[in-house]
């Protein structure tokens, strides 16, 4: 039966000549094995040496850090240019260690300059942030520990806590980190509540047509003297702001630390309800009157 398989015998084989052309393969390996072993050095050494840049430039950024902060710098600069400075120092490492590993200068420049060009264009808006962080910065609209709120649509609320080179970190009153692009933030109203010592605190109420306007008013006017957190020295105002359908709006306005906003608030209208309903004021709710008649 022809299997198809061709015997082939020893006399077929040129012995000659694959030792031949074995010989040839073993004398290019000796050749090429120190450039070989010479590269492969290369790499550990630039393994090695990438790590102890590494421990470097992170000793670098913690000095500089420290430095830039003992001269007094907001807390926001010194974070965007440590993370500026991060990202130059390890590119200007990589571009080091490419030439040691036998790359020409011009080649690393050449890919360098496309892989910028390339990242440029299609990271267009990460370039923006980087731009909207720079201009936070020069115009400082807030700084590290303010608490703002961004106006707009779907807008986010809370204390900065980093301003990085593409983002900027808030934290919410729930305690949740809100990450905002530094475009999108550039671009934005922005409302900085604690860029001022003191802020004005405005409450108002309704009392019934049927109770003492003098009466509440002088109870207010009270209340704002009593209050520890409300500032005597500033203007204390009480005033009867609306005539409403079913209520007499009275309105306060009075001066307080800006920290201590809310608090004030809180126990003003806690302390607003309770003298009310002790001196017979009456706040008045909406209700509705449903009158019945009875045909025969």
């Amino acid at each position: 039966m022809d299997t198809g398989i061709t015997d082939i015998s020893l006399e077929d084989i040129n012995i000659e000549e694959v030792q031949h052309k074995a010989n040839r393969v073993y004398e290019y390996l000796q050749e090429q094995l120190p450039s070989v072993l010479g590269f492969c050095i290369r790499v550990v050494l630039a393994i090695v040496v990438f790590l102890v840049v590494s421990k470097l430039i992170k000793w670098v950024l913690k000095v500089m850090k420290r430095s830039l902060e003992k001269a007094n710098v907001d807390k926001g600069v010194v974070q965007f240019a440590c993370s500026i400075s991060r990202i130059v120092l390890y590119l200007l490492l990589i571009f080091n260690i490419s030439i040691s590993l036998g790359v020409k200068e011009s080649s690393v420049a050449a890919l360098l300059g496309t892989a910028g060009v390339t990242v440029g264009l299609a990271l267009q808006g990460g370039l923006a942030n980087v731009a909207g962080g720079v201009m936070l910065l020069l115009f400082k609209p807030f700084q590290v520990g303010d608490y703002i709120i961004q106006d707009q649509a779907n807008g986010c609320e809370g204390a900065v806590t980093k301003i990085d080179m593409y983002y900027t970190t808030l934290l919410s009153v729930d305690n949740k980190n809100v990450v905002i692009p530094n475009g999108t933030l550039a671009n934005s109203t922005i409302i900085n509540v604690t860029a001022r010592e003191h802020r004005k605190l405005e409450i108002k109420v309704g009392i019934s047509y049927d109770s003492d306007i003098k009466k509440a008013k002088g109870i207010l006017e009270y209340l704002l003297q009593e209050d520890p957190d409300t500032r005597t020295d500033e203007e204390m105002v009480v005033f009867v702001d609306e005539l409403a359908e079913s209520a007499v709006i009275l309105g306060l306005r009075v001066w307080v630390a800006t920290d201590n906003y809310w608090p004030a608030k809180w126990r003003l209208n806690q302390r607003i309800k309770e003298e009310f309903d002790a001196q017979g004021i009456k706040i008045p709710y909406n209700q509705m009157d449903v009158h019945v008649h009875h045909v025969s």
